[in-house]
């Protein structure tokens, strides 16, 4: 089975790095740098694996418009459709924008795509000596993350060339993909999503223009505009 797999996440959560890593190679170019190095959605292949790779949500430069333009990219080159969206994000102090970042997935994605999410922790060599479980018992809003998805997640240090960590990361996404009855999320699914969005924005311009405020200050009010 072609296994298809999209990764999300924050800016700097180690998503280029993860990609990497599933690919056992240098597919996705990764640096430390103040300025974004994924500003396009890019996939690499290796095998019967699949990989694309998207933009940091919240602190890219893109318009609303110019992320939809991704996303949409984004699924065109998961054809027929991604088996996993991988939320990854990076251990350490846990902020609002790691909470938003499942609200921003079911607003763009639809709340099904919680069905086909995982969450994947990097730079788990920050843990110490203590355990990841231990790390995840200290924080009841990571619980609560874990929760809206199923409580399914894993975790990489792309720093470690062993085997296991991967193979366990597949191991768990076949999993999913049964409980799933071998479906995938669906290009049709995210149609449903982005109508919704738009079907959002209109009623929002409409409230705007019949109160005399801006535009954008609608959406804001909805809640339709998410900071990047």
């Amino acid at each position: 089975m072609d296994l298809r797999i999209v990764l999300l996440g924050k800016t700097g959560s180690g998503k280029s790095a993860s990609g990497n890593t599933i690919l056992n190679g240098t597919h996705f170019e990764v640096k430390s740098s103040p300025v974004l190095v994924t500003t396009n959605c890019a996939v690499k292949t290796s095998g019967h694996i699949r990989v694309i790779d998207t933009p940091g949500l919240f602190n890219t430069s893109l318009t609303p418009h110019e992320l939809r333009e991704e996303m949409d990219q984004c699924m065109s080159m998961a054809v027929p459709g991604p088996h996993v969206f991988l939320l990854v994000v990076k251990l350490g102090r846990f902020t609002e924008e790691e909470e938003n970042a499942v609200n921003w997935i079911k607003k763009n994605f639809g709340k099904h795509a919680l069905l086909y999410t995982i969450i994947l922790f990097t730079h788990t060599d920050q843990l110490g000596e203590r355990t990841l479980d231990d790390f995840l018992e200290e924080s009841p809003d990571l619980r609560r993350l874990l929760n809206s998805c199923g409580n399914r997640y894993h975790a990489f240090n792309n720093n470690d060339s062993s085997p296991s960590q991967l193979e366990d990361l597949m191991q768990k996404i076949d999993n999913m993909v049964k409980m799933n009855d071998r479906h995938y999320y669906t290009n049709e699914m995210y149609e449903n999503a982005q109508g919704k969005i738009g079907g959002g924005e209109m009623f929002a311009l409409g409230v705007a223009a019949a109160s005399g405020i801006t535009a954008t200050a609608g959406l804001v009010t909805l809640g339709l505009l998410i900071r990047r």
